[in-house]
């Protein structure tokens, strides 16, 4: 059983239909990547996913845990995020990465972090949490009393990342966490999110570097004016001759 199924999802902005029937999954484990040029409605996916932006028509279901009648068992069960507000959503084990980070510019590093936490009500875990997320990320334990919109752009990239995390979401997903970024910072952040995914957290990645998208995923789809166009093996379609012209500038 998949742990996010998109089935025939439409999206419109007001007469624009943005996302025209399309459907996939994400398996628990998996790193997914969502790669297309500007414009062909990889944002907006996430939005929708995460309830920021309604659907018309569709399905958004998600595995979620629970107890049985008795409290003991674990049982899981697939709900419609569409009937979720979007509030709710991240108590259910899913975090958003935003696109330009959004981080909270006015707060501190680790008041940022412990935003991410707001829905956790246990302090020993929490305090377990950010202790993991300062040995992942060491800057950010360095810089914890600093104001968060006096940091780089990486370690702002960083610092979103972290607070998503602090949630100990079951899927995380990742909005162009390259972006304006230098090169060697690129490398450190697709390193992360590959640590990320091996620690257990299931990853969903829109990322305008194709190449780099593709060299970490599992599988990936291709969009186009809101149209799946390709999907597969991630490696395959980095041997893609379209997908090479395309999106790979090769």
């Amino acid at each position: 059983m998949a742990l996010l199924s998109i089935k025939d999802l439409n999206v419109y902005y007001g007469v624009i239909h943005a996302i025209k029937g399309i459907s996939f999954e994400v398996n628990e484990g998996e790193v997914i990547a969502l790669i297309g040029a500007n414009g062909a409605g990889k944002t907006t996916i996430l939005h929708t996913i995460t309830g920021l932006i309604p659907a018309k028509s569709g399905s958004i279901e998600f595995e979620v845990s629970g107890n049985n009648s008795e409290g003991q068992n674990k049982t899981t069960e697939m709900i419609n995020l569409r009937k979720t507000p979007a509030h709710k959503i991240v108590t259910l084990g899913m975090a958003h990465v935003p696109e330009g980070r959004r981080i909270f510019q006015e707060l501190s590093v680790l008041d940022n972090l412990n935003m991410g936490a707001y829905t956790r009500k246990d302090k020993n875990e929490i305090e377990e949490t950010l202790a993991k997320i300062y040995k992942r990320f060491p800057r950010l334990e360095e810089r914890k009393s600093q104001i968060a919109g006096t940091l780089s752009g990486g370690e702002q990239q960083m610092l979103a990342m972290g607070r998503a995390l602090m949630s100990h979401p079951k899927i995380i997903l990742m909005d162009e966490p390259s972006m304006g970024l230098s090169p060697i910072l690129v490398e450190e952040i697709f390193d992360i999110i590959k640590e990320i995914s091996k620690s257990g957290t299931t990853v969903l990645l829109v990322e305008q570097n194709a190449k780099k998208a593709l060299s970490i995923a599992n599988r990936a789809y291709v969009l186009e004016t809101g149209n799946i166009v390709l999907e597969g093996d991630a490696k395959k379609l980095m041997n893609d001759e379209s997908v090479k012209k395309a999106y790979l500038g090769e």
